[in-house]
Order: C-alpha cells, then sequence, then structure tokens
C-alpha cells in the first residue's frame, strides 16, 4: 500500500543560517572541493626557484586564495538576501565558478610549500557581511558592488602577473585565467541592471583591499 508523498517543507531562517554557517566554516578550514575545471597551470611543468622567488610567489598566491576567499563570501551574502530567485540563482553560480579559483590557488599554494592565509575566517566574515548588507538595501545596488569588486580584483591580478618570476608559466596560466573569468563575472553583473557605486564606497573598498593584499602576502 503506497503511503501519500509528504511535501518538502521551506526552509526556515534556522535552516539558511545553519547552512551559511556550515558553508562559511567549510571554506575557511577544509581543503577546497575538487574544482570543475582543471587548473590552467597544470599543462605547464614546475621550474625550480629559489628562496625568495618561492616565497614571493606564495605570498601572491596567498593574497589571491584570501581573494577568492571574499569572493565567495561575498557571492553568497548576496544571495542570502536576494530578492529575485533569478538574480540569487545567478550570485550562487558566480559563487561556485569561484570555488575553481580557490582550488587553483590553494593547490598552488601547496606545490610552493606555504599555506593560506591564517585570517581567511576573517576575510570571510567581513566580505559576507558587506554582501548580506548591500543586498539588502537593493538588487541593483548588491550587483554594482560585484562590478566594482572584479574591477578591482582584474586590476591587481594585472599586477602579478607583472612580478611573477621569469618562466614561471605555471602560476602566471592560473592568474591569466583569473583575470578573464572576473572580466565575464563584472560584464554578467552590468548586464543585469547594476548601478555605480556611490562615492566614496569603490575608495572605502580599495583600502580595504589594500589592507588585505598588505596582510595576507605575509600570513
Amino acid at each position: 500500500m503506497s503511503h501519500p508523498t509528504r511535501p518538502l517543507r521551506e526552509p526556515s531562517n534556522l535552516d539558511r543560517l545553519l547552512a551559511e554557517a556550515d558553508r562559511a566554516l567549510r571554506t575557511v578550514f577544509a581543503p577546497a572541493e575538487a574544482p570543475d575545471r582543471a587548473s590552467p597551470g597544470n599543462v605547464h611543468p614546475r621550474i625550480q626557484l629559489d628562496d625568495a622567488q618561492r616565497r614571493h610567489v606564495a605570498g601572491l598566491m596567498r593574497i589571491n586564495h584570501a581573494g577568492e576567499v571574499c569572493a565567495q563570501a561575498l557571492y553568497y551574502g548576496q544571495a542570502a538576501v536576494a530578492r529575485d530567485p533569478d538574480l540569487r540563482a545567478h550570485l550562487a553560480q558566480a559563487a561556485r565558478e569561484e570555488g575553481d579559483h580557490l582550488a587553483w590557488c590553494e593547490a598552488r599554494l601547496h606545490e610552493l610549500g606555504s599555506h593560506p592565509s591564517v585570517l581567511n575566517p576573517f576575510w570571510y566574515a567581513g566580505a559576507f557581511s558587506i554582501g548580506a548588507t548591500a543586498g539588502l538595501i537593493g538588487d541593483r545596488l548588491s550587483l554594482g558592488f560585484v562590478v566594482e569588486t572584479e574591477r578591482q580584483v582584474e586590476s591587481h591580478l594585472g599586477e602579478h602577473l607583472t612580478r611573477l618570476p621569469e618562466g614561471d608559466e605555471r602560476t602566471r596560466a592560473v592568474l591569466q585565467q583569473m583575470k578573464s573569468d572576473e572580466v565575464e563575472h563584472g560584464a554578467n553583473a552590468k548586464a543585469r541592471g547594476a548601478m555605480d557605486l556611490p562615492w566614496p564606497l569603490p575608495r572605502l573598498m580599495q583600502v580595504a583591499a589594500d589592507a588585505l593584499r598588505a596582510v595576507a602576502y605575509r600570513v
């Protein structure tokens, strides 16, 4: 005798809170999930770096890893409060795509015998709060944060590409693909109706990003 199927209940606010807490813990403490795309650096051989070069490249990749932690937090914070279900799905998909970058950076750090930033929990909490606050104000402002974030990330990735040791094509390929993806994410947000952020928000974001880079390069 078959039994009637119970309808699935809608997740409560507590369910969503616990899900976000679980996601945050896995992002900052657990190894990165296997990426959907293989690292672009895999097609290039590892080259011998001296100790100073290895520490320098590791510092750059630690910055980029911390930046990807922030990107995931920002997107998930925005998605958690987005009013439009289509936008919520778009933000969640963008966060998953940033997960590839997180895995690539983590793998390169391990190859270099280094580690992610010990302040990743702090970076995640701050970015999630910013994303959720922007999302609560409005979807167009939320998308504006995406555009400005991706613009600044694109800029610093371009700068990192000029600071790599000669011949380190393994790292270069990763940064180039990340840069290309960030341009696409920013363009997608712009096409969805992102508003230009009012002054002084872009400047404040730049100051926060500069602080992250200065600290994450070392720890």
